[in-house]
């Protein structure tokens, strides 16, 4: 960039100065022979009306580089400084009119002396060129000196803007270096320079877009992971069951095997439409009556638990059974909580759905306790034991989906409930839920 502009100005300089400098040459020459007609004008008005007659010529003093010399008619120097013979110039003044020209290397320029409209005699003034040469050598030389300061000016301003427009232009290019090393946390500064901020404004858009939907591709694995563990567990728990003690009949045993494979295969759809919906987009959930919910959660968890020797207490009041709630995300979210009881909890699992004031409650409690702070229990990768930390994690963002909240209620016994508001799904038909 700093070449091309001083090139630039380079070429702008030569195209200016040459013209600018004949100009100049031409008015130093043109300048010079004004002077020299002035002085031989001041010279012929001194000669009198006598000159003609023979009589002597006082001339006024002239500078030691304008020789003025007085010629009569037969072109021979009477007075003043000049060749003894009049040359081309003078004889040309001698016809009446001022003339001018370059004798060798002298300026000359000639005016006639008239007395009664005749042509008495001749006025030659002089001056060597190398006077005039040596004045246009020095305005060349003040032009030349301008134009290298010129020439400087424009390299401190071409590196000055190359600075400006190549560092933004650096960190930009740094930046991307970092992001393409696995740094997505990485943005790039913004430019007082319009274009570079929008190209700057526009790769942080994209490099933000980028990390949401990696993001969003970490947070899907580990959902999956943490929601399809829980049926395969409960699954494969039936089906060990089954293998240890054979029942005569195992039919019983087949069908709860297929509705748990199906339950597996509504779960892979559920979290792949929470995959693929987007924070401004909506979930579409079926409503459900409440008292169905809780048989099929009881049904779900009332085998593995009690494979450990521990019970499941399903207590919902009368008024509460038909009531309808978004069907799958409830039970995601019941289902989580069960699982972490179920994992984390001692002795008895209590599920309670309540009513109060103008919101639905369901309590999922167990005879543990929690050591974690409440401030972070919900927070992703924590967890009392080994695990992903995952579940809770999702609930809570499934909650929110929902409309409701889920909050730890007690650390001791362990009880974690959920808030519904009333109303949520009315007249039968499926609600938009806010997917998270």
């Amino acid at each position: 960039m700093v070449r091309v502009a001083v090139g630039a100005v380079a070429v702008a300089l030569v195209l200016f100065a040459v013209p600018l400098a004949i100009m100049v040459r031409s008015a130093f020459f043109t300048q010079e022979r004004v002077e020299l007609e002035r002085a031989a004008l001041a010279a012929a008005l001194s000669v009198g009306p006598q000159f003609a007659s023979g009589d002597q010529v006082e001339l006024p003093s002239a500078a030691s580089d304008n020789p003025v010399g007085v010629y009569d008619l037969k072109m021979q120097l009477r007075a003043g400084k000049g060749p003894r013979a009049a040359d081309l110039v003078t004889r040309n003044a001698a016809k009446g009119v001022v003339a001018d020209g370059q004798i060798g290397r002298d300026l000359v320029v000639a005016v006639p002396v008239t007395s009664a409209e005749d042509v008495v005699g001749v006025v030659r003034a002089s001056v060597a060129d190398t006077v005039v040469w040596t004045r246009v050598i020095l305005a060349w030389l003040a032009m030349i000196a301008l134009a290298v300061t010129a020439l400087l000016l424009a390299v401190l301003v071409a590196r000055r803007q190359a600075r400006l427009l190549s560092e933004p232009l650096e960190s930009l290019s740094n930046v991307s270096r970092r992001i393409a090393g696995g740094d997505l946390a990485a943005r790039a500064e913004l430019s007082a320079i319009p274009e570079i901020h929008q190209v700057a404004q526009t790769h942080n858009a994209m490099v933000g877009r980028l990390t949401e939907m990696i993001e969003k591709e970490r947070h899907f694995s580990a959902n999956a992971s943490h929601q399809l563990r829980t049926p395969l567990t409960g699954l494969q728990l039936g089906l060990e069951a089954a293998l240890t003690n054979p029942p005569d009949d195992l039919r019983p045993v087949l069908l709860t095997a297929a509705g748990q494979v199906r339950e597996l295969h509504r779960t892979v759809d559920e979290v792949l439409a929470l995959a693929r919906l987007g924070s401004d987009q909506w979930l579409v959930a079926t409503p459900r009556e409440l008292g169905q919910l809780m048989d099929e959660v009881e049904a779900r968890w009332h085998g593995p638990l009690a494979g450990l020797g521990r019970r499941l207490l399903v207590i919902l009041e009368p008024d509460l059974v038909t009531i309808e709630v978004p069907g799958s995300l409830i039970a995601q979210i019941l289902n989580v909580l069960i699982d972490n009881a179920l994992r984390h909890g001692k002795g008895s699992v209590t599920l309670t759905a309540r009513e109060i004031s103008d919101a639905l409650a369901v309590d999922v409690a167990d005879e543990g306790s929690i050591t974690i702070e409440p401030a972070v229990v919900f927070d992703r990768g924590t967890s009392e034991d080994e695990g992903p930390g995952i579940g809770l994690a999702l609930a809570r963002s499934l909650a929110e989906a929902s409309g409701g909240r889920l909050v730890l209620a007690h650390r001791s016994p362990a009880t974690f409930t959920l808030f519904l508001p009333a109303g949520t799904v009315q007249d039968g038909q499926p609600v938009e839920l806010a997917a998270d």
